[in-house]
């Protein structure tokens, strides 16, 4: 998400996270900000401190911490030290101030994402389950509606990842860093052959998928149905 209120701005944050793979939602107000992640969601927030409306970016920062611990990078022009310090103690991931280089911002994005781990999902004993499918990742099993199945490597992380976020659109650029690693730089259509292999041996018909579904424009995601 960008929270941004300078329209030239907006246009360059929302240019290079759509050409890193993500599908950026804009706010220029803290309520609206607020609003969209409750209803719509985001991965990662980047906040301008210097909001038109009623609410600063500080604001929005303090009243995004009540509820969510959702990786934020203040992007400001405000380069002072005190600015940096406030910013960073009221719960920011990052501090970039402007002008900001377009592939360092992106570094930033991506190293916070990293620090981040994905989903916690429904974890007892090194159990995760969601829908028909129950992974026991510690002995590397899965099981759907009951029958097992013997997974390769990649393709049991790639689920493990989705079955832990059921419900929740995961981008193509979060799956291959989690899956693959934050240093993969080859094709990415590598996704795509998992996921095809994946709904092969878990869907009941892999041509119309009712589990690990597409996100157009965006990447996938696993719902229980």
């Amino acid at each position: 998400m960008v929270v941004e209120d300078d329209p030239s701005v907006v246009r360059l944050l929302s240019s290079l996270l759509e050409d890193d793979g993500y599908q950026p939602v804009v706010a220029d107000t803290g309520p609206e900000a607020l609003e969209l992640l409750d209803s719509v969601g985001a991965e990662l927030v980047l906040l301008d401190l210097t909001l038109a409306g009623p609410w600063s970016g500080n604001e929005v920062l303090r009243r995004l911490r009540t509820t969510s611990d959702i990786p934020v990078i203040i992007v400001s022009g405000k380069a002072g030290e005190v600015d940096r310090i406030v910013g960073l103690e009221m719960g920011a991931d990052d501090y970039v101030t402007k002008p900001f280089s377009p592939r360092e911002l992106m570094a930033r994005v991506r190293a916070v994402l990293r620090r981040r781990p994905i989903g916690g999902g429904d974890d007892r004993d090194g159990v995760v389950a969601a829908g028909p499918v129950r992974m026991d990742v510690d002995r590397h099993l899965v099981t759907v509606h009951g029958h097992s199945l013997d997974l390769p490597l990649k393709e049991f992380q790639l689920l493990e990842v989705l079955v832990r976020n059921a419900e929740l659109v995961l981008s193509r650029t979060r799956l291959i860093e989690a899956v693959w690693g934050p240093e993969y730089y080859g094709d990415t259509k590598t996704l795509d052959v998992h996921v095809k292999r994946l709904r092969t041996k878990i869907e009941p018909d892999r041509h119309r998928p009712r589990h690990i579904v597409n996100v157009r424009g965006i990447g996938y995601k696993f719902t229980i149905r």
